[in-house]
């Protein structure tokens, strides 16, 4: 092989690395479930109390202890979140020049972070006043709410995670501009897109259709996304200056006779 390809890995290479580093991460997420167990009991009571605010009924023998697992399965992700984006930053770090690939730290503590604040986001504002709004139509519709434990805790758990992916923007715009995918320049050029699209993405995640919490998911897209900019500006990848015009070579008088 020639020493130029020296240090470049095939289609399959990239294969292998990429399903290395999905079994970490979902070892990763099996530790995090295996410590979630020991607090599941708190979170299960808070989401049925403070979120929920109904009791809700199971309707099959195994309905309450699956629901439980999932609530520990998600719990476990949120736990093992750090050592999933690290192994996200180690996959796409050989596409990053030498001086970029020192931010890895930063990257999962800042991704982890914005992970946990979506899914906060979520429990704290949209979903217990999703769930009210839905419960109340009903209730005013002249039916009687009982809720299974099983979807009502679906539909949680799926709002928190979609939430918290979504928390995620910053950090992916700000890969992609220094992978140069993007630039700075792009996505301020076609900023009233984005605000349209994160419209259009609140109105499919929140489950009202009340102008009120679509804005409380837009906003924050908004926010994230000019975060976003800041950020792909600061540590995007920087492209190359123009060279300078060469200046015409003089015209000969001789010749041009």
């Amino acid at each position: 092989m020639a020493e130029s390809d020296a240090g470049k890995m095939s289609f399959f290479d990239h294969l292998t690395e990429l399903r290395t580093r999905i079994m970490w991460s979902l070892g990763a997420a099996g530790v995090g479930l295996v410590i979630s167990l020991y607090f599941t009991d708190q979170v299960m009571r808070y989401l049925i109390d403070h979120v929920l605010r109904i009791k809700p009924v199971f309707t099959t023998p195994t309905e309450a202890f699956w629901t439980y697992m999932k609530v520990a399965m998600i719990l476990g992700l949120f736990i093992a979140m750090p050592v999933v984006l690290w192994h996200v930053w180690g996959f796409v770090a050989p596409g990053l020049h030498k001086h970029e690939r020192k931010y890895a730290v930063p990257f999962v503590i800042v991704g982890s972070l914005l992970f946990l604040m979506g899914g906060a986001f979520a429990l704290l504002l949209v979903v217990p006043f999703a769930v009210q709004f839905l419960v109340n139509f009903g209730v005013q519709q002249g039916l009687q709410a009982m809720l299974s434990i099983s979807s009502s805790i679906d539909f949680v758990l799926k709002f928190t995670l979609a939430f918290g992916l979504v928390f995620e923007l910053p950090v992916v715009i700000t890969l992609l501009s220094m992978l140069g995918i993007v630039t700075p320049q792009f996505l301020s050029k076609n900023r009233k897109y984005a605000i349209l699209i994160n419209f259009v993405i609140a109105a499919i995640l929140t489950p009202t259709p009340d102008v009120l919490n679509q804005t409380l998911m837009a906003g924050p897209l908004i926010i994230l996304y000019e975060v976003g900019i800041i950020s792909a500006r600061i540590f995007g990848k920087r492209s190359p200056k123009p060279a300078p015009a060469a200046e015409p070579a003089a015209v000969d008088g001789a010749g041009s006779a």
